[in-house]
């Protein structure tokens, strides 16, 4: 299970402010640990970061791809008499997770805390009240009375928004609560994995290309500059998946539950795996006793849907972490789980060889 060091970064990770194209916190975050366990590290022109383990061969090149920006919003104007802040998303957002919840707005002066409200329900009329508030209903109060007191403390259009959840642990440690698990577990998972290959002198017939994407949640845009810049022979990507064991979900809609091991998504609207490269994955947890959960997210996407179209083609599949209350201010995920995805991870990178991987595309 993991140690202090672990917990720590992952800690400061989740907690770190990062929404989609505003990722550099998390990304200094992320260099700052990985410098001692990587045999370099790149980066691309979008702010993507990629560590390098190598092995006994130049080729294959492994990719393990986690993307670390987070869904939040971005300033989109300034009531003139309120100081009320309007705002757009970035990433996706359900309505109803919104509402007298917390947010960062990060500005030119530094961080404020706001809370997203809308009109009181005590004003609303019994029709009103039925309907559901729709996000431009809504509002951020700093607690600023007018647009110029909100522009004196630094706020303008164009500022990004996170929400405020700190990181805690529960069941003496065995589950961890907090927000941007979406995707920055995947990250935490790929560096855990090159760190104790580095520390434990883990041989491997590769070159390892551990990468940190930017702006998935807007389109996978990281995803497509890494591809290019690695080259990869091969792509593993980590990832959240939709726990189903939350109240009124039907087992078929969301297969995979927390706890249980991590999943591979056998299928997602922008990638339908490498089928060689999936039963790879299946027969190794199988034979390391590794649970390994079998789902379907038919209506998400992750950066395999670019990193599988780079160039000429790339063998990819996507390793999840089961996580309830995805896209909101707060998830859960299970520990266990995550200890088992590194494992895997590393037991697959051992045996990715070019013999190996040229066979995932072989007619």
């Amino acid at each position: 299970m993991f140690d202090e060091k672990a917990l720590s970064v992952l800690r400061r990770m989740t907690e770190s402010f990062g929404p989609s194209g505003f990722e550099t916190e998390t990304s200094r975050i992320i260099k700052e640990y990985m410098e001692d366990y990587s045999d370099g590290i790149l980066t691309d022109k979008l702010g993507s970061i990629i560590f390098v383990a190598r092995g006994g061969s130049e080729r294959p090149h492994v990719l393990l791809a986690g993307h670390i920006d987070e869904v939040g919003f971005v300033v989109s104007g300034i009531e003139e008499k309120t100081g009320f802040l309007t705002f757009n998303p970035l990433g996706g957002w359900w309505d109803q997770v919104l509402l007298s919840q917390k947010v960062i707005v990060r500005t030119s002066k530094g961080d404020i805390i706001g809370v997203i409200a809308a009109k009181p329900p005590h004003l609303l009329t019994e029709e009103e009240r039925k309907k559901v508030v729709t996000k431009d209903k809504m509002f951020i109060d700093i607690g600023a009375t007018s647009k110029e007191e909100a522009e004196r403390a630094g706020v303008k259009i164009g500022d990004p928004i996170v929400p405020w959840s700190p990181f805690s642990l529960l069941r003496d440690g065995k589950v961890a609560m907090g927000k941007a698990f979406d995707d920055r577990i995947g990250a935490f998972i790929i560096m855990e994995t090159i760190r104790r290959i580095k520390e434990k002198g883990i041989d491997h017939p590769n070159t390892v290309y551990g990468a940190a994407t930017v702006q998935e949640e807007v389109g996978a845009r990281g995803a497509q500059t890494v591809a290019h810049l690695v080259d990869p022979d091969v792509g593993l990507v980590l990832e959240v998946d939709i726990s189903g064991d939350v109240p009124g979900i039907k087992p078929f809609e969301a297969p995979a539950k927390m706890g249980r091991g991590p999943s591979l998504i056998t299928f997602d609207r922008s990638m339908i795996p490498n089928q060689p490269l999936k039963e790879f994955v299946m027969e190794t947890a199988e034979e390391i006793g590794i649970p390994l959960q079998l789902s379907q997210v038919p209506r998400g996407g992750t950066d395999a849907g670019r990193i599988h179209l780079n160039r000429v083609g790339c063998p990819s599949v996507v390793i999840s972490i089961p996580t309830r209350h995805i896209h909101s201010h707060v998830g859960l995920l299970s520990l266990d789980d995550v200890e088992n995805a590194v494992k895997l991870i590393t037991e697959l990178v051992k045996r990715l060889d070019k013999e190996t991987v040229d066979g995932f595309t072989r007619i």
